[in-house]
């Protein structure tokens, strides 16, 4: 995607310091190969297990070193994120633990799940607008009214560091791995692994994955600049909002280290779901699911040799879940089975 290259503020060295920060918090998680997977493509697959962190999802990694590189005195006042579930519940979860309080701005388009989980946390929760970018000038507005510390899951170098971490983690573990597969939303996530992948091997492909419908930084890209999308209701509800117009970090790292983004629709991204469940055992949301979806109906040529798939969160809500792994049943767990013996 690259086009001419920009200074980068989030550096390598920031992302070492990032897994230092957050190993109290934050868990390595493990890169497990898939039978089925590999079986279904002839390539060596192997997952990456974000679904194991505390929260059930990797964005406690980017609100932990966020929150912990802040001062006493600014955890003290408190801090204020927006969110569409994940990160404003990891955010709560790591100022509980790091003794301060968070509250956490999300649109009406959030999941009934995610408010309940966001509730159990002890956060102070605002929902108000029909966007996640509404929600974001609820935060800006908390920030200013009240002396908040936001923790942007977008525009926040400390936050893309920290989830530079799992990049770390995988090349550790997969050092011969080839392409890295990554769900897309704000870019949060895949700025900060890209950097960890292409400083230790630039030829290694990063390819993120997104919806069909709404794919903020996908239209972006193409663009050529930050644009304003429209939400639109998804089972990987967990890449709804824009990557705001003023952008810092993610835009210009994405178009400089991520090689492709690819589009999968609502039924790829279901059957994905309900081979996770029959075939891997894992529970995963829609958003979670993107880089299966992405791997088994995208051109084979995308993909190399040595695959590793982010699987970013589980929050997912069980009679959801379970119409989807029923009516899907037949179409992915039996031939991926008869593949696999």
């Amino acid at each position: 995607m690259a086009n001419g290259a920009q200074k980068v503020t989030v550096r390598l060295a920031d992302i070492f310091a990032a897994r230092a920060r957050i190993a109290g918090i934050a868990r390595r998680t493990p890169l497990v190969p898939s039978q089925a997977l590999s079986a279904r493509t002839g390539g060596e697959v192997r997952l990456k297990l974000e679904t194991l962190q505390d929260t059930g999802a990797f964005k406690v990694r980017g609100a932990a070193n966020a929150v912990l590189s802040l001062s006493d005195a600014a955890r003290a006042r408190g801090v204020v994120t927006y969110s569409t579930g994940n990160h404003g519940r990891a955010v709560a979860y790591v100022a509980q633990r790091s003794g301060s309080q968070a509250t956490v701005c999300v649109s009406r388009q959030v999941t009934q799940g995610k408010i309940a989980a966001l509730e159990a946390t002890g956060c102070r929760l605002r929902i108000e607008g029909n966007s996640q970018d509404e929600a974001a000038q609820l935060a800006a507005q908390l920030e200013r009214d009240e002396g908040l510390s936001v923790i942007d899951p977008i525009n926040d170098a400390d936050v893309i560091a920290g989830h530079g971490t799992l990049g770390l983690e995988l090349l550790e573990d997969m050092a011969e791995v080839d392409t890295v597969v990554v769900p897309v939303s704000g870019g949060g996530l895949i700025s900060g692994v890209a950097l960890a992948i292409k400083a230790a091997n630039p030829d290694c492909r990063v390819v993120g994955v997104s919806m069909d419908r709404g794919a903020a930084m996908f239209e972006s890209q193409t663009a050529g600049e930050p644009v304003l999308v429209e939400e639109v209701t998804s089972l990987a509800d967990s890449l709804q909002g824009g990557i705001l117009l003023d952008n810092k970090y993610s835009f210009a790292m994405v178009r400089d280290f991520v090689d492709e983004i690819v589009l999968v629709d609502e039924d790829q991204i279901a059957r994905a779901m309900a081979h996770a469940y029959w075939n891997e055992r894992l529970i995963l949301e829609g958003a979670g699911a993107t880089p299966i979806a992405a791997l088994i109906t995208a051109d084979r040529a995308k993909f190399g040799e040595r695959i590793a798939l982010v699987l970013t969160g589980n929050a997912v809500d069980g009679a959801v879940l379970a119409d989807i792994a029923l009516r899907h049943r037949h179409a992915v767990a039996p031939a991926a089975h008869s593949r696999a013996a």
